[in-house]
């Protein structure tokens, strides 16, 4: 490609400037995620924050009902899930960075993929035991 007689030399493969596609194959759908489930956490961390505000100094029965209305349970859910979701996704940028090491990197980024599922399960069947036992 010439633009005013400078030529631009591009590292995409035909098919990849075609498609819109990178090297990876996978466009920017990963840090598209990033965005969107940042601006989703935005409003339902602010919901979080002002409800912890509200429920200052209630017992713990209090809490439990709080918790176990519908809409609450809901939203501490979605909550729940984008928060590790998102979690998972910025440390696997951090290792896919910083560690050069092939199999490492495969490690690390299953063991994080791993620890958020288990973290996002038990906050879920918490919150969800909570809601169906009141």
């Amino acid at each position: 490609m010439a633009k005013d007689g400078i030529t631009q030399t591009s590292l995409r493969s035909p098919l990849g400037r075609v498609r819109g596609l990178g090297s990876a194959k996978s466009g920017t759908h990963h840090w598209w995620m990033q965005r969107v489930t940042s601006v989703a956490l935005l409003p339902l961390t602010l919901w979080f924050v002002v409800s912890m505000i509200g429920l200052a100094g209630a017992s713990y029965l209090e809490t439990l009902l709080w918790i176990a209305q519908p809409l609450n349970a809901v939203l501490l859910l979605v909550l729940i899930g984008l928060t590790f979701h998102h979690m998972a996704a910025g440390l696997q940028v951090v290792v896919e960075d910083y560690v050069r090491d092939e199999f490492r990197r495969l490690l690390y980024v299953l063991l994080i993929k791993a620890a958020a599922l288990l973290m996002a399960l038990a906050s879920a069947f918490s919150v969800l035991r909570i809601a169906f036992a009141l």
